[in-house]
C-alpha cells in the first residue's frame, strides 16, 4: 500500500513546469510519482523525457493519445498529427525516447492508503482520446466507466487540461490538471493522494520560463505557443465549450 502518491498529467514538453513541480517537497518525499500521459508533445520533448527518465523507478508511466501520435508518426504509421507542434516534436525525439513511449501501458492500477485500489488512465479507462468532464451527464459517466472491477472505487484520469474531483456512480474521479498546458489558470497542476486527494497548483517564474523555452527550442512559432500556454491564455469557459460536445455535457443534474 502506498502512503502518498504524486500525479502529473499533461506535461506537454514543458521543461521549467515539471521542474518547479518536481522540486515540490511533497513531490519529493511521494512514494510514488504517476504520469497520466502526454507527457513529450510540446516544445522541450527530450530534455522533459530525459529528466523523468534519471528519477528511475519511482516514476510510473502512462501513455496518452499524444504520446501514441509522436510514436505513430515517426514509425510512418501517420503522416499528420492535429497538434500543430507535435510534429516537430515527434522529429526531436531520439530511439530510445521512442522505445520508452513504445512501451507505455494505456492504464494501470496501484493500491493507495485511503483510497483503496486506484486505476490511473489518461482520458478514460477505455480509451486514451475520451472526453468526461466535470459536468458529464452521469449516463456519459456510467458509460465509459462501464466495465471497471467492483473493487476499482477510484479513477484518476487526464486529457482535458482542467482539475477536478467528483463522484461518478460510486467511484471518486480526479483529475489533476495539466503541469504545461494549464487552461483557466496559469501554473503546473497537479495532485497528491493519499490518504485523500489534493489538489496543487505550483507556481513559476512565468517570465524566467519563456525566456528559457524560447531560447531553447527551436519549433518555428515557439514564442507564440510559449506566451499561449505558459500564460492560460485558454479559459476554463473556452475550454469547457470546445470540449462540452465530446464529453456529454448536458445542464440537466
Amino acid at each position: 500500500m502506498l502512503n502518498r502518491v504524486a500525479v502529473l498529467s499533461d506535461i506537454h514538453g514543458v521543461l521549467p513546469a515539471v521542474e518547479a513541480v518536481l522540486a515540490e517537497p511533497e513531490v519529493s518525499a511521494a512514494d510514488r510519482i504517476v504520469l497520466t500521459g502526454d507527457i513529450a508533445a510540446g516544445p522541450q520533448p527530450t530534455q522533459v523525457l530525459d529528466l523523468l527518465t534519471s528519477l528511475g523507478d519511482r516514476i510510473v508511466w502512462i501513455g496518452g493519445n499524444a504520446d501514441r501520435e509522436l510514436l505513430e508518426y515517426r514509425r510512418g504509421h501517420r503522416d499528420s498529427i492535429p497538434d500543430p507542434i507535435a510534429p516537430w516534436a515527434a522529429e526531436q525525439l531520439r530511439e530510445d525516447h521512442l522505445d520508452l513511449l513504445g512501451r507505455l501501458p494505456r492504464s494501470l492500477s496501484l493500491p493507495v492508503s485511503g483510497l483503496g485500489r486506484v486505476l490511473f488512465c489518461h482520458a478514460t479507462p477505455r480509451d486514451d482520446e475520451e472526453v468526461v468532464l466535470v459536468d458529464s451527464h452521469l449516463d456519459r459517466w456510467r458509460e465509459v466507466l462501464s466495465g471497471l472491477d467492483g473493487d476499482v472505487r477510484t479513477v484518476v484520469c487526464g486529457h482535458t487540461h482542467m482539475p477536478f474531483v467528483r463522484l461518478a456512480h460510486g467511484r471518486l474521479v480526479i483529475n489533476p490538471g495539466s503541469i504545461g498546458m494549464p487552461y483557466g489558470r496559469a501554473g503546473a497542476h497537479w495532485a497528491l493522494l493519499g490518504p485523500g486527494v489534493d489538489l496543487r497548483s505550483t507556481g513559476f517564474d512565468t517570465e524566467a520560463a519563456l525566456t528559457q523555452i524560447t531560447q531553447g527550442s527551436s519549433y518555428p512559432e515557439i514564442a507564440e505557443w510559449a506566451d499561449y500556454f505558459l500564460r492560460a491564455r485558454a479559459t476554463d469557459a473556452d475550454a469547457l465549450e470546445a470540449f462540452g460536445p465530446r464529453g456529454g455535457r448536458s445542464d440537466a443534474r
